[in-house]
């Protein structure tokens, strides 16, 4: 797993170390790394995957109070998983959740840092002087609407508008012809809403850098730790930091469950859809006409097993990835299911299904409702960025035993995830030279981002409100921080490769492991090793298909 937060003694906020050496630090890192985005919240509407898509909802008036990207998206990630009555999620293979909602607890710190000084700003320049900034904003207001004009004439007339604005002030505050309370509050009123806006818009731009920093840093491999003070308790009684570090445990834990979901066309839920599917069914037919020494359906998963383990091991020195071998519990939930439901009682400890459960599972539950067993080989390939799982169950019914191997993959994170920052530029021609142009860098907040940003500041603590004034980013349910932004692995020639190389060694290691448990128990293989040698065959040469949606 990702890092924790360290709560050895009660003493200052701890310092959240980036992951390391796992092997999908790239998808957790893009994840987190919009936390810290200042891009339109409605760019993540384009890396909806094909099944799960979040939407945006827009606030009584989205306009002036709406969030942008890394606001919504650390709001709802926290509320999502961290909240008090928050619905199961789901995991989040070559992701490690943890860490990203660390960085959307540290992401929404540094803007409360940010609205607590825009607040007294605001206070101090703007309420003090209330006639004078609602003249300002009306004038701003006026150019906004112009500039937004395709008439360049009627553009013009709001940028002299602003600048006549501006004389007027210079001479209120120069020429008023006496002296005393309201003379000198006039000229106050005129100049102190233009002072407070100078002072928002350093606090604003100077809180971009860091978000950009930050943001691009992640993108880079490495920079600092997400700063989280308020997730380690100062005292014994601090019970908000207290909830806060049991949440992420709680989240942590729910990550290592044994249990999935099989969510129909949609495959399952966090490993991504069925690509490919191989079955090895004969009939059990006894030696010389022995009797066949009874074993069930875990003895033979049970040998599938060791020989996955082994799967690094080869003749030749090839780099084959350790691979993740599990046994899984898979429950049933509807295409269209807006949540899922994970088993209690006495049989689960920690979000996980206990050992001897999983066997009875294996053993008894292969044919009508409940649970079923699958024994899971996982590689988590290219950073995190691909995610091949290849699912084994094991049914005996009758005479017949049934091998069936099932390949999933989760591709990359969508491209939004992976973008860093571009520099806000703009063309203009030369001074002397006016037939050529240049590119200046402009600043990261303009007067309407300044705006946006100070009013939204004083609602800092009130979050609801803000959701309800500018609106808010909806999650997909059932939810989990990877699946959603999957794109198709297909796209990419090598990540397709080796989905389709990883399915050759796994398929023979099941069947070898298969045949070796029968020949033991006094079965004739034959017609098994006859349909392992046929299954062999296709197997190099396959191809990914829509494995879940059937032509009925």
């Amino acid at each position: 797993m990702g890092a924790a937060v360290t709560i050895g003694s009660f003493g200052i906020g701890a310092q959240i170390p980036l992951q390391g050496s796992d092997a999908q630090t790239a998808a957790t890192h893009a994840l987190a790394s919009a936390a810290y985005r200042d891009s339109p919240v409605g760019a993540i509407l384009d890396a909806n995957s094909e099944w799960h898509k979040s939407t945006v909802k827009e606030g009584k008036w989205h306009k002036l109070f709406r969030p942008d990207l890394g606001e919504a998206f650390s709001r709802a990630v926290q509320v999502r998983m961290l909240g008090g009555a928050r619905k199961p999620l789901i995991q989040s293979f070559g992701a490690d959740p943890q860490p990203v909602v660390e960085h959307c607890l540290a992401a929404t710190g540094i803007r409360k840092q940010r609205d607590v000084k825009l607040t007294l700003v605001t206070l101090v320049f703007g309420l003090l002087f209330l006639p004078g900034t609602l003249l300002w904003l009306g004038v701003i207001q006026l150019r906004r609407v112009a500039a937004g004009s395709d008439n360049r004439r009627t553009s013009a007339v709001g940028t002299a508008l602003l600048v006549a604005a501006g004389i007027v002030a210079f001479l209120v505050l120069l020429k008023l012809p006496f002296d005393g309370v309201l003379p000198n509050y006039l000229r106050a009123m005129a100049v102190a809403p233009v002072a407070g806006w100078y002072l928002a818009r350093r606090i604003c731009e100077n809180t971009a850098q860091d978000l950009r920093e930050r943001w691009t840093a992640l993108l880079s491999g490495g920079g600092i730790g997400a700063k989280i003070p308020e997730a380690v308790p100062q005292d014994p009684g601090e019970k908000t930091a207290e909830e806060l570090r049991q949440n992420l445990e709680k989240l942590a834990a729910e990550q290592q469950s044994n249990v999935v979901f099989y969510a129909g066309p949609k495959g399952i839920l966090g490993m991504g859809t069925r690509w490919g599917s191989w079955t090895l069914a004969e009939e059990l037919i006894p030696k010389n006409g022995k009797e066949i020494h009874d074993f069930r359906a875990w003895d033979v998963v049970r040998e599938i097993h060791t020989q996955l383990t082994l799967l690094e091991r080869g003749s030749l020195k090839t780099g084959f990835p350790k691979p993740t071998v599990k046994h899984w519990v898979v429950s049933p939930v509807g295409e269209g299911a807006d949540e899922v439901s994970r088993p209690e009682g006495e049989n689960i400890v920690a979000f996980q299904v206990k050992p001897h459960e999983i066997q009875r599972i294996c053993n008894d539950q292969q044919f009508g409702s409940g649970n079923r067993h699958y024994l899971g080989v996982q590689f988590t390939l290219w950073d995190g960025q691909l995610v091949l799982t290849m699912m084994v169950t094991v049914t005996s019914l009758h005479h017949t035993l049934r091998v069936e191997v099932t390949g999933h993959a989760l591709g990359p994170v969508h491209g939004l995830f992976t973008s860093k920052p571009k520099a806000k530029t703009k063309e203009v021609s030369k001074t002397v030279r006016f037939w050529e142009t240049r590119e200046i860098k402009l600043p990261l907040t303009d007067t309407d981002e300044v705006v946006r940003q100070a009013v939204r500041a004083p609602l800092t603590w009130f979050p609801p409100v803000l959701d309800f004034l500018g609106g808010k980013l909806v999650l997909p349910e059932p939810f989990g921080l990877r699946h959603p932004w999957a794109s198709p692995p297909w796209k990419n020639r090598f990540m397709a490769d080796d989905a389709i190389r990883a399915a050759t060694p796994v398929l023979r290691a099941v069947h070898a492991a298969t045949i070796k448990v029968l020949d033991d128990h006094g079965v004739d293989t034959e017609r098994f090793t006859n349909r392992s040698l046929v299954l062999s065959g296709g197997v190099q040469d396959p191809g990914p298909k829509k494995a879940d949606l059937y032509d009925a």
